[in-house]
């Protein structure tokens, strides 16, 4: 299949256009490599070719590197996977070095020819970075259109020379945004940065590329990198300027990532031992620091967990096959609260007629309004145009008539966590929507099974569980019930899809999965306090592990007079089975003393008046004395991560999760279980059974019968097995 493709004009301009076969958005493949460099060499060669323009037959430029071909290269290379990810990348960097020298001289610096890239939407990864090897970058002014490099987000760096390229075009400081936090700009802002050099009116793309080419001149060619006399921006390492800048990037990487992303200090290391050589020496630095991270067992479990396996579950992976299409065209959503309000937005967004109904008309309205706040927000950060928000609200009726939900083929109920409000709410609306319209409840701990009695079509109901708030939290949890049917789940699966959000499927169990992993980290930080911990210790511990937040800011965040009210409903569930009156003991005082976190300035942590944290509050240490002797650091990590990750295990060997694809999936993005790790399975397969099996042993000695190794657990041990060489559906289909 042709990737790339050649044609020259009559005015002996040569354009190479991106635009690979039956996809949506261009990936680079080595096979596409190879036609762009035979593409380079024939205009390069060519003497009646003046100039040439890199531009994509696509709306955007190009979304990366197939990550899938990356792995493929490393798993090739047999015996020695360092060289085959070596030579490759060094393949990727002769390509894209021939584009940017262009056949001049290189010790006079002329003879070259021009390269524009002309990019008329989003640019990301190697769609970044072969820009940004060319000579003018012009990119059209697409609202829409995002450009940059991110990589790390993903557990890897630029490694196509954007991470050598950046910092030398525009220093340390200005790069650091772009490399090691992936953030991905419009094209007015990359402009500001000085990484593109135009944007023009999207009609105007070629015209200026083809004017640029006319006119450019052989000193237009030469990067500052190949000049004479060129010095680093802001200083290179051993400068008064340049040193406080790296040595102050390396105590913010540090802080921000806690020393267990290796991305982002291999890139910091990139352009520290770069900005020491020679250009293409310093690439060369690039390559080695790329495989080498390409190679670290906790990259590969966050490539395949955030790019492999993420994109399997928005594609179908776990989806019914043998159901049609069952795209969303007009949703009920039954409760305008905070979460109904959410999810009435992201549907209306997505260009679905949406009914918002609540018991009141201003109630409903309030709804609307919600979605009309976040818009509101979009205009301010110049994202959302105004007929953008119109169109958007124009597709939501908030109401108080049920009858407006005829020809709805989707309900969602967001109504209080009652079951007899929920139950009430389900026969009015079935009473009015069609009868093979699909009814799901949006709920975080009530059955589903139980739920589904108060329908009359159980195999149409089924259980969605998004995450708050709404508009930013990319997990869906589906929970089947006992009775539902694929329908259910396909219809639940193809909204999801249709509003851009991850999917887990899952089985009908107290707390599902998500819940069920989060309860017992919290739980288990609160037992700490409890026991005399230091709280400064759990917090630092779980951000050192890699949680995005320690289990009582958590908590804070959650509220505690919602985890008191998870515990007492459990408690009176599973009566004498009931196991948590240490963090029960803790968390009730809090909530009698009005402490219920964030939303009251007071919880786990002390707050000011405009609700920013001041430090945790000093009644934890007055309340529950510290210990004179504290436990070990490893001790408290190893604590907070098996409390998730046993409980993860446990779900699966009780059926209740299906496939661990989605375990970790659903682990990272719907509470931010330690990203760099790929999940808790992936965490376990890192640590190897055995060992977890020893920590676990050594845990149940010291803290008790809550850190018992499941017998899955135990028996992968025995046999000397991993979750993902056992259980990854992708190994079963390769083999």
């Amino acid at each position: 299949m042709t990737e790339f493709h050649y044609k020259k004009d009559d005015d002996g301009i040569a354009t190479i256009t991106w635009d690979c076969p039956d996809k949506s958005m261009n990936v680079l493949s080595f096979d596409g490599l190879r036609e762009l460099d035979a593409h380079v060499d024939t205009a390069l060669s060519d003497a009646s070719v003046k100039g040439v323009i890199i531009t994509s037959g696509k709306k955007d430029f190009a979304g990366g590197m197939d990550l899938n071909v990356l792995a493929k290269m490393r798993d090739e290379a047999g015996d020695d996977p360092a060289k085959g990810i070596f030579d490759g990348i060094m393949q990727m960097h002769g390509v894209l070095r021939k584009i940017e020298l262009a056949g001049m001289d290189f010790k006079t610096k002329k003879g070259g020819k021009p390269i524009v890239a002309a990019l008329p939407g989003t640019a990301a990864g190697i769609g970044f970075e072969l820009p940004l090897a060319c000579h003018r970058i012009i990119v059209a002014d697409n609202p829409k259109a995002r450009l940059g490099l991110p990589e790390i987000l993903i557990g890897l760096f630029p490694g196509a020379g954007g991470a050598t390229r950046v910092p030398r075009k525009i220093g340390l400081m200005a790069a650091a945004p772009i490399l090691m936090e992936g953030r991905m700009l419009t094209p007015a802002k990359m402009k500001a940065t000085g990484l593109i050099d135009d944007v023009v009116p999207a009609d105007q793309l070629i015209a200026a590329a083809k004017d640029w080419i006319n006119n450019a001149k052989d000193a237009d060619l030469v990067k500052p990198w190949d000049a004479r006399g060129y010095k680093f921006p802001g200083g290179a390492p051993y400068t008064p300027s340049g040193l406080p800048m790296f040595v102050g990037a390396s105590t913010m990487i540090h802080g921000k990532t806690q020393g267990v992303y290796p991305a982002a200090k291999a890139v910091l290391a990139v352009i520290y031992e770069g900005a020491l050589v020679p250009f293409d020496t310093a690439l060369k630095v690039e390559a080695r620091w790329f495989t080498k991270v390409m190679n670290t067992p906790s990259t590969s479990a966050m490539i395949r967990s955030l790019f492999v396996n993420k994109q399997a579950l928005e594609k179908g992976a776990v989806r019914p096959k043998d159901v049609p299409d069952q795209s969303v065209k007009k949703l009920g959503v039954l409760g305008a609260g905070m979460m109904g309000a959410g999810i009435a937005y992201v549907a209306a967004l997505a260009g679905i007629k949406v009914v918002l109904i609540d018991a009141t008309q201003a109630s409903a309205d309030k709804g609307k309004a919600h979605a009309a706040g976040i818009l509101d927000g979009g205009i301010k950060r110049k994202k959302v145009t105004e007929e953008k928000k119109s169109a958007v609200l124009a597709q939501i009726t908030a109401t108080t008539d049920y009858t407006a939900l005829t020809g709805c083929d989707l309900i969602i109920e967001a109504v209080f966590e009652d079951p007899k409000v929920k139950a009430e709410v389900t026969k009015m609306a079935e009473a009015v929507i069609p009868k093979d319209c699909i009814f799901a409840t949006n709920t975080s701990t009530l059955p589903i099974s139980s739920l589904a009695t108060a329908s009359a079509r159980p195999g149409q109901f089924i259980g969605i569980h998004f995450f708050s708030p709404v508009h930013k939290m990319n997990l869906v949890e589906i929970i089947k019930g006992a009775q539902t049917g694929n329908r259910a789940v396909a219809k639940s699966l193809d909204f999801v899809r249709q509003i851009r959000k991850t999917p887990i499927v899952v089985n009908d169990a107290r707390f599902f999965y998500a819940n069920r992993c989060i309860i017992p980290y919290i739980n288990e930080g609160v037992r700490m306090i409890h026991e005399g911990v230091e709280p400064a210790l759990i917090e630092n511990a779980a951000k050192l592990f890699g949680m995005p937040l320690g289990p009582l800011q958590l908590t804070d965040e959650t509220s505690i007079d919602l985890g008191v009210k998870i515990a007492k409903a459990t408690k009176a569930a599973l009566g004498n089975d009931y196991n948590n009156d240490e963090a029960d003991e803790v968390m009730f005082k809090l909530f009698d003393e009005g402490r219920y976190g964030r939303k009251t300035n007071g919880g786990f942590y002390s707050y000011d008046d405009n609700g920013k944290r001041t430090g945790l509050w000093h009644g934890l240490r007055e309340n529950w004395t510290p210990s004179k002797k504290q436990p070990s650091l490893e001790d408290v990590k190893s604590r907070l991560m098996l409390a998730q990750s046993l409980e993860a295990v446990r779900a699966l060997e009780e059926g209740v999760l299906e496939d661990i694809r989605e375990g970790d999936v659903g682990a990272i993005l719907g509470w931010g279980f330690a990203p760099w790790s790929g999940g808790p399975f992936a965490s376990l397969d890192l640590l190897g059974a055995a060992k977890v099996v020893e920590i676990c042993e050594g845990l149940v000695e010291k803290y008790g019968e809550r850190f018992e190794p499941p017998a899955l657990l135990r028996d992968m041990a025995k046999n000397g097995e991993t979750f993902y060489g056992r259980f990854d559906p992708n190994a079963k289909a390769a083999a």
